[in-house]
């Protein structure tokens, strides 16, 4: 090995070295939230509302549009007449049937869900505010800022002047 070689290696060695040590995150280039401060998951009730509405209408638009009942009964009629074709054709609508209902059960289920999350989302957004208004009003009652030293905090009312008895 050549000294030019070994100096080439120490130098790229100590280079992974100090990169090592400066490392604490991904560069912003490689984040995929770093224009977003706040990440990239967020919700918002006419989102939840719209979802669990078009679901609701998939469902009502399968419940009228998809389910063929007719196939079942031509079916039978050219089984009954010696047609093979009659037996495939049952398989087909018995196939369809559980496809549909899966389909139905699937959109009903998110038409549920959405309608649950948009309601348990209020719930906790009255909730946290409450919490959040009331440590505000704790707060305010330990604020040094809040008067010179010696006066009265005016978030506990003004105090009542007592009669002088004499």
């Amino acid at each position: 090995m050549a000294w030019d070689e070994w100096e080439q290696l120490k130098a790229s060695a100590a280079e992974r070295e100090s990169s090592r040590m400066q490392l604490n995150g991904l560069p912003p280039e490689d984040r995929p939230n770093a224009g977003n401060p706040q990440g990239d998951l967020q919700v918002h009730q006419k989102d939840l509302a719209a979802i669990g509405d078009h679901a609701f209408k998939l469902y009502n638009r399968l419940w009228k549009e998809a389910r063929v009942t007719s196939t079942d009964s031509a079916g039978s009629d050219l089984a009954s007449q010696g047609f093979a074709l009659g037996q495939a054709l049952r398989h087909v609508s018995t196939r369809w049937e559980k496809q549909l209902g899966s389909v139905m059960d699937a959109c009903a289920l998110i038409s549920n869900h959405m309608d649950f999350t948009k309601n348990a989302h209020a719930g906790d957004e009255v909730f946290i505010e409450r919490h959040v208004s009331s440590i505000h009003t704790l707060d305010a009652g330990f604020d040094d800022d809040w008067a010179k030293t010696g006066a009265r905090n005016s978030i506990y009312g003004e105090k009542e002047k007592k009669k002088d008895e004499g």
